[in-house]
C-alpha cells in the first residue's frame, strides 16, 4: 500500500516537529523543512525513521519563492508526488505595544506569515493538483488564536498576520473543493514550545499568561499536533475551509 506523503514547512521544532514525528507513526512519509537549523531537522527526520516512515530534511526559506519551489520539488524527488501539506513555518518577532515596534520586525513577520503562507499554499495547491487521483488530499494552515484575541501589547502585527491565514484557509478550501482538495487551519493558543524565549524574547511569557486560560495551562505541542493530523485524516473527510481553535478555551 502506497503511503501517503506529508511536507511540513517550519517542521524542526516546536509543533511543526510534533507534527512530523506523530505523522511518521500515523503512517505517512514525512518531509522535514527547515531554515536554519541542521541538527534539529536531522533529529525530527531520526524520529520520523525510528516510527517507521520515509523522511528527509530539506532546507529552505519559506519567505523566498525560490527556495519554496525547490523544497517542493526535493520533496517529491525524495518521497514521491505530495498527498499532504502542513503550512507551519511561522515567526512573532519581539513582543512589545505596536508603538514601540520596530518596522524591520513587522515586515519579516508578514514577509514569512502572509506572503510565505500564501506562495506556500499555491505550491501545495499545485502539488495536489497535479497529484490526481491520490486519496484524502489536504492542507493544514498554522494559525493562531491571536487572530482573534488581537495580541494587545505583545504582537498586534503577528495577531494580523494569523488574520490573513485563516482568510487564505477560508477562501482556498473553496476554490480546491471541486479537485477533491480540503484545506483547513488549526489555530492554537499559547503552547509550550521555545518560540516563546527564541522569537518573543519572554522566556516566561508562559507562566504568565497560563493563569488567564480558562483550563488554567498551555497547550503541548502533541495536543496541536493531534488536530492537525485529524484535519489531514480521513476522520475529517466532510471538512473544509474551517479554523479549529485549540485554546484552552481562550
Amino acid at each position: 500500500m502506497t503511503r501517503p506523503v506529508l511536507l511540513v514547512t517550519g517542521g524542526s521544532r516546536g509543533i511543526g516537529a510534533a507534527i512530523c514525528i506523530m505523522a511518521a507513526g500515523r503512517g505517512y512519509d514525512v518531509a522535514v523543512n527547515y531554515q536554519s537549523n541542521a541538527g534539529a531537522a536531522a533529529k525530527v527526520v531520526a524520529a520520523c525513521e525510528a516510527a517507521g516512515a520515509k523522511a528527509v530534511a530539506l532546507q529552505g526559506d519559506m519567505a523566498d519563492v525560490a527556495d519554496i519551489v525547490r523544497v517542493f520539488a526535493e520533496a517529491k524527488a525524495a518521497l514521491g508526488p505530495l498527498t499532504h501539506v502542513v503550512n507551519n513555518a511561522g515567526i512573532t518577532g519581539r513582543s512589545g505595544p505596536l508603538v514601540d515596534a520596530d518596522t524591520a520586525v513587522i515586515r519579516e513577520c508578514i514577509d514569512v506569515n502572509v506572503t510565505g503562507a500564501i506562495l506556500v499554499a499555491r505550491e501545495a495547491a499545485r502539488a495536489l493538483i497535479a497529484n490526481e487521483g491520490a486519496e484524502g488530499r489536504a492542507i493544514v494552515n498554522i494559525s493562531s488564536v491571536a487572530a482573534e484575541l488581537g495580541s494587545p501589547g505583545e504582537y498586534v502585527w503577528y495577531a494580523a498576520s494569523k488574520g490573513a491565514v485563516d482568510s487564505l484557509t477560508i477562501g482556498l478550501a473553496k476554490e480546491l473543493a471541486a479537485h477533491g482538495i480540503r484545506v483547513n487551519a488549526v489555530a492554537p493558543g499559547i503552547t509550550e514550545t521555545e518560540i516563546h524565549a527564541l522569537s518573543t524574547g519572554e522566556a516566561g511569557r508562559v507562566a504568565r499568561i497560563a493563569p488567564l486560560i480558562p483550563l488554567k495551562r498551555a497547550a503541548t505541542a502533541d495536543e496541536i499536533a493531534e488536530a492537525v493530523l485529524f484535519l489531514l485524516s480521513g476522520a475529517s473527510s466532510y471538512t473544509t475551509g474551517i479554523i479549529l481553535k485549540v485554546g484552552g478555551g481562550r
